[in-house]
């Protein structure tokens, strides 16, 4: 999924605005974590990149996207940028210390 979301609207306030953007990136991603497996994978990780425009986006953990589109409300941007997209992943085991 890549997006551009206006930040901006007549009748809707920002945070609602916002509060829809973060339903719709929830929903895809729940939509893409129900998607079948390839074999010898055992989850769907998520490469994503959130900014106030294509150019200016970074790369984000999954969990932080939330916060960082209240960041960039906050920031007065006048869009959100909002790319994710899912690989499959085998998962490792962690050192041991």
């Amino acid at each position: 999924m890549k997006k551009l979301f206006p930040l901006t609207h007549p009748k809707i306030q920002p945070a609602r605005l916002v509060d829809s953007i973060r339903a719709e990136m929830n929903k895809y991603i729940k939509r893409e974590r129900n998607k079948k497996l390839p074999d010898g994978v055992d989850f769907w990780d998520f490469d994503c990149k959130v900014g106030g425009s294509m150019e200016t986006a970074t790369d984000t953990h999954v969990s932080t996207l939330s916060k960082a589109i209240g960041d960039i409300l906050n920031a007065g941007n006048e869009s959100v940028y909002l790319e994710i997209k899912s690989k499959p992943v085998k998962r490792t085991k962690k050192p041991s210390a």
